[in-house]
C-alpha cells in the first residue's frame, strides 16, 4: 500500500498504472482486463468498498467522520479506440489497431489517484462514489451509469477529460453547454440494379447519395448551431459491366441542444424520402451512437473554478464549447454536475490523431480538483 503523504511514491506508482492501462488497452464494451487492473490497484492501496457491475464498477469512499453532506460521485472512462499505435512509446500498445489515443487512461488512473488521497484527507467528511464507466466513446455505457445513480442519493457528479490546444495543466470549464449533442444516421437507398451499357433499365441510387451529401452542405451553411459531417458514401464493388442498384451515405450529426439535432435529423431523413421517390428507389435509415448534449449547471462549474483555486491551479476561459461530445450528458440529464477539462499544452497532438498520448503532467492536477470538490460540504 502507497505510504501517506508520499506524494512521489505515488505519482510514479499512478503514472506506472496509466502506462499498464495504455499498454493494453480494449474497446468499447470488452474493458474486462483494464476493469480488472483498476479494481486491483484500489484493492491493493485502499479501503475503499468495490462494486462489480458487469462491464463498469463503482469504488466507494465512506468517511469515518460524516458531515451529513449528499454523496458526490466522480466518473471516468475506461475504453480504448480503434486506432493504431504509431508513435514510439516504451509503453506503447501491444494491440494491434487498438490504442488509447483519447487518453481515457489518463481519467482512469486520475481516479485512481483519487482513490488513494481520499483516504488521506480529514477534510472529506461525505460519501464519494469513483465510478469507472464502460463504452464511452459509442456512447453505450453513459446511460446505464446515470441510471444507477437516480437510483442513489447521489448529488452531483463530476468528470473532467484532458484537452488539447490549452496550456498545460489549466483548468477550463463551462457554464451550461460544454459538448455537443450528436449521433450518427446511416441512409440506404435500394433501386434496381442493371447491365452498365443499359442503366436505363435499372434505378441507380447514385444521384441520390450526391443529392444527400449536397444538401448536407446546404445545412451546414444555413446554420451554426449544429453539423452534418458525411463519414461515408458507399454504392457498387467497381465492376464496370453493372449499374448497380444500392448505396448508403452516412452522417454524423452534431448540435448545441437535442432538440435541434432531432430536428435535423428529420430534415434529412425528410429529404431522402423525397429524393427516394423522384428516382424510384426505396429508402431505410439506421442510427448509431446516439449523445445527448452535456450541460453543466452553472452552480456545479462555478464550484470547479474554486476547487481548482484553493488547489492552486489556475483556470482559463473556454468560449467555444468542445464539438466533440460525451456520454456524460446521461449523467446531467439525472443529477447536476459538471464536466471540466484539463489542458496538455497549446501544441500536444489533439485526442483520436495518430499523434496523439495522453500528458502525464497534468495527472496530479485533475487528482487536486477532484479532491477540492471532495472536500465541498454543500
Amino acid at each position: 500500500m502507497i505510504g501517506k503523504h508520499n506524494m512521489d511514491d505515488l505519482w510514479k506508482t499512478i503514472t506506472a498504472l496509466r502506462h499498464k492501462l495504455h499498454k493494453y488497452p480494449e474497446l468499447s464494451g470488452q474493458e474486462f482486463q483494464t476493469k480488472e487492473r483498476l479494481k486491483s490497484f484500489i484493492c491493493m492501496n485502499t479501503h475503499l468498498k468495490i462494486r462489480d457491475n458487469g462491464t463498469w464498477f463503482y469504488a466507494l469512499y465512506e468517511p469515518k467522520v460524516n458531515n451529513g453532506a449528499s454523496p458526490i460521485a466522480f466518473r471516468a472512462d475506461m475504453d480504448a479506440l480503434p486506432i493504431p499505435e504509431t508513435i514510439s512509446l516504451p509503453y506503447g500498445s501491444a494491440k494491434p489497431n487498438i490504442a488509447h489515443k483519447c487518453g481515457h487512461d489518463g481519467h482512469c488512473a486520475v481516479l485512481a489517484a483519487v482513490a488513494v488521497l481520499l483516504e488521506q484527507d480529514a477534510a472529506v467528511r461525505r460519501p464519494v462514489y469513483l465510478i469507472f464507466q464502460s463504452a464511452e466513446e459509442t456512447g453505450q455505457g453513459g446511460k446505464t451509469c446515470a441510471d444507477f445513480v437516480s437510483e442513489t442519493d447521489i448529488s452531483e457528479v463530476y468528470a473532467f477529460h484532458n484537452l488539447s490546444g490549452y496550456p498545460e495543466n489549466a483548468v477550463m470549464v463551462r457554464d451550461r453547454l460544454t459538448q455537443c449533442a450528436s449521433k450518427g444516421l446511416l441512409v440506404q437507398f435500394t433501386g434496381e440494379s442493371a447491365h452498365a451499357g443499359t442503366p436505363e433499365n435499372g434505378r441507380n441510387p447514385a444521384s441520390a447519395l450526391g443529392s444527400m451529401a449536397l444538401y448536407a452542405e446546404k445545412i451546414n451553411k444555413e446554420s451554426s448551431s449544429c453539423l452534418c459531417t458525411v463519414v461515408s458514401i458507399q454504392e457498387g464493388s467497381r465492376d464496370f459491366g453493372i449499374s448497380p442498384g444500392q448505396g448508403e451515405v452516412a452522417f454524423t450529426l452534431r448540435a448545441e441542444a437535442d432538440d435541434v439535432l432531432e430536428n435535423m435529423d428529420l430534415t434529412l431523413r425528410t429529404q431522402a424520402e423525397k429524393l427516394a421517390d423522384q428516382y424510384g428507389l426505396t429508402v431505410s435509415f439506421e442510427e448509431f451512437d446516439p449523445f445527448p448534449a452535456t450541460i453543466n449547471h452553472p452552480r456545479c462549474a462555478e464550484k470547479v473554478r474554486r476547487a481548482a483555486v484553493k488547489a492552486g491551479c489556475f483556470c482559463v476561459n473556454m468560449k467555444q464549447p468542445w464539438r466533440p461530445s460525451e456520454d456524460f450528458g446521461w449523467y446531467m440529464k439525472i443529477r447536476p454536475g459538471a464536466m471540466f477539462y484539463v489542458g496538455n499544452g497549446t501544441n500536444w497532438p489533439m485526442p483520436h490523431q495518430p499523434a496523439y498520448d495522453f500528458n502525464d503532467h497534468i495527472l496530479p492536477t485533475a487528482a487536486a480538483v477532484f479532491l477540492k470538490l471532495a472536500e465541498s460540504e454543500t
